[in-house]
């Protein structure tokens, strides 16, 4: 049972990081950018490290998301299992007679 969740919990938080790898870049391009695209001068080290804290938090926050999915997917899991499990093998076929 452990590992059956420790396997959903993992899928889901690599899952969740591939879709914030993916997704993240996008937002913090658009949100960084200056708007009716003046010219503007910035201090370059100070936007690289706020652009990579930016990525590293939505990665972070993406596999956090997975995890909490992923969790809620094995609890949804076992529950079935073990509901299945309660239930028996299934109903017996009748026995033929012989005429």
């Amino acid at each position: 049972m452990l590992k059956t969740f420790l396997i959903f919990i993992l899928a889901g938080t690599l899952l969740g990081t591939f879709v914030a790898s993916l997704a993240a870049p996008s937002y913090i391009e658009w949100n960084n950018s200056t708007p009716l695209a003046t010219q503007t001068m910035c201090n370059l080290p100070e936007v690289v490290r706020s652009v990579t804290s930016s990525l590293m938090r939505s990665q972070l926050m993406g596999a956090a998301i997975g995890a909490g999915v992923g969790l809620v997917g094995a609890i949804i899991f076992a529950l079935r299992a073990r509901s299945r499990a309660k239930q028996g093998p299934g109903p017996t076929p009748p026995e033929a007679t012989a005429a």
